[in-house]
């Protein structure tokens, strides 16, 4: 079995707006409805578990209808954090269920199909695969006293979404006990004692956090 776990909880206060950032409209339909489409485009018999916050289920309900979006999926409720909103997604999972599950912001419209697909088949014997980038401007590590030094940039890479893995696994990592260094899948994993294999991601492939974000996102739509 494969799932997809899509997370957006985002309530568009880096924004400035009203409407929280996965419902901003992107070639005439919300961010969300372009990444969950991205998704069935990989796979017709992917399991589509959406999180959302309770407060926003109604309006999401409201613009499947307005835009005719019918691409089947779950709806799992948000929670205090992406953590808890990730563990309420995978309760939609039975346990017991083999295969993988990937994770992904649900604000990231452009995954590479071939890199969605790529993360999944790797997951299947690698059990944890998180696709990166390379850091192409130069990094600075800031110290407390306020001094600075440059850092190899060659050594560090950005991560992106999806996250795939083993979904015995993900779920047992689940279990732990939430702790503020949770900041995205890898880390529950890693934290479990469970080793991340890296793949190549996809430049496009951003996350919608600001307006510029949002006119990227636009220049790639038309490009």
């Amino acid at each position: 079995m494969e799932y997809a776990i899509i997370v957006a909880g985002g309530k568009g206060l880096r924004m400035g707006g009203d409407i929280p950032k996965q419902f901003l409209p992107l070639d005439g339909e919300p961010v969300l409805m372009h990444t969950i489409r991205r998704f069935r485009e990989y796979s017709d018999a992917l399991n589509i578990i959406l999180v959302l916050p309770k407060a926003q289920h109604g309006y999401w309900e409201e613009l499947c209808r307005k835009h005719n979006f019918d691409i089947v999926h779950c709806i799992a409720e948000g929670g205090e954090t992406r953590f808890h909103s990730v563990k309420n997604g995978l309760a939609l999972i039975p346990d017991g269920t083999t295969g993988t599950v990937g994770v992904h912001d649900g604000v990231r419209p452009f995954p590479a199909t071939e890199v969605i697909s790529r993360c999944y088949n790797m997951a299947r014997t690698a059990k944890a695969v998180v696709p990166v980038v390379p850091v192409v401007d130069t990094i600075r590590h800031t110290y407390a006293d306020g001094h600075s030094m440059t850092v190899p940039r060659n050594e560090y890479v950005l991560v992106q979404t999806p996250q795939v893995f083993d979904i015995g696994m993900l779920k047992e990592a689940y279990r732990q006990p939430y702790t503020d260094d949770f900041t995205d899948d890898a880390s529950v994993m890693e934290h479990a004692g469970v080793n991340i294999t890296l793949t190549e991601g996809n430049r496009e492939n951003i996350k919608i956090t600001t307006p510029f974000d949002m006119k990227t996102a636009e220049a790639i739509m038309n490009k």
